[in-house]
């Protein structure tokens, strides 16, 4: 089959497309036909080395998060059978990952009716990332939630859930995905200066707790719109009134340095079947911005780096 791999750490520019043996599902795991797979900052560190230290030698596959055919079973499994759609997170302890014809997954779900698999496989992290922050946070139906950053995949999954848990929720966010979080429910307004007091305007005075979901640095959505100056957090602060009531899921230093609240997510991926639910309900919708084939991924690589891809991206096969 063909796979896409990298066998030395550094850039995306070590990412070749190489004919592979197809992977056999150990006890628990399915295998899939790919046929769309997910786009991740997280990909761009496993590749410069995250997590090198705990997972086998070189060559290793990328790609973590994949939709498709069932097309073989592991020892133990149940409830799935040959010929399902099916969606979660790819194995990539091994030389392949989810980026290939063929992916092992531990964890999954079924495809709802009327969902496609570029929008399922662009769902387990960000629901999973916006779920926990949710949670972390503490936030309560009849609270007012800010979302900063809500353009970004985990933002705008945040703004939806949040939403369908009874939450009020105002959003920060540029052009590009301001018209589909109002009609989603929430609140928005733009970032750069004055954002603070025009969120206190639609707030009617203080917000209950903050979420900032913005990429690491204040830089959202476009290039042309950045938070203020050391990232978003002191806005945020001063917003609540109480830095333990804003949570960051990137800007791990200025939390650090503020008393901010940070969420370090355990992907756990126990929550597959109500990810799908709610999926089918239309619920949640990640965008996917653009799709590549394998062999362009490099292409997609310097788009999803320049922290402005519009959305999800998604390799295709």
């Amino acid at each position: 089959m063909k796979a896409l791999q990298f066998d030395r750490f550094g850039s995306p520019d070590a990412i070749v497309l190489r004919d592979v043996p197809t992977p056999e599902p150990g006890p628990g795991e399915i295998r899939i036909a790919v046929r769309a797979c997910g786009l991740n900052p997280a990909d761009w560190a496993v590749v410069d080395g995250l997590l090198a230290d705990q997972l086998p030698p070189l060559p290793r596959g990328l790609g973590l998060e994949v939709a498709g055919t069932v097309d073989a079973l592991g020892e133990g499994v149940i409830g799935v059978e040959i010929g399902d759609r099916a969606f979660g997170p790819a194995t990539f302890d091994g030389p392949t990952a989810g980026a290939a014809e063929y992916a092992l997954m531990a964890a999954w779900a079924r495809i709802p009716e009327g969902v496609t698999a570029e929008q399922a496989a662009a769902l387990p992290m960000a629901a999973e990332t916006a779920w926990q922050a949710l949670d972390d946070l503490g936030v309560q139906p009849d609270e007012l939630l800010l979302v900063h950053g809500a353009g970004s995949t985990v933002g705008e999954t945040a703004v939806r859930l949040a939403l369908n848990r009874g939450v009020r929720v105002i959003a920060t966010a540029g052009p590009t995905r301001a018209a589909a979080l109002e009609e989603a429910g929430a609140q928005v307004t733009a970032y750069g200066d004055g954002m603070a007091e025009r969120v206190t305007a639609l707030a009617g005075g203080r917000v209950d707790r903050a979420l900032d979901t913005a990429p690491t640095g204040g830089r959202v959505d476009r290039a042309d719109q950045v938070s203020p100056a050391g990232g978003s957090l002191p806005n945020l602060i001063e917003l609540t009134g109480d830095p333990d009531r804003v949570l960051t899921v990137s800007d791990f230093a200025a939390a650090a340095e503020l008393g901010a609240r940070i969420t370090q997510i355990d992907m756990r991926y126990d929550r597959m079947d109500e990810f799908a639910r709610l999926a089918g309900e239309g619920v949640l919708a990640v965008p996917v911005a653009r799709t590549y084939t394998l062999d362009q991924i490099h292409e997609a690589a310097k788009l999803s780096q320049s922290r402005r891809p519009g959305g999800k991206l998604m390799l295709v096969l």
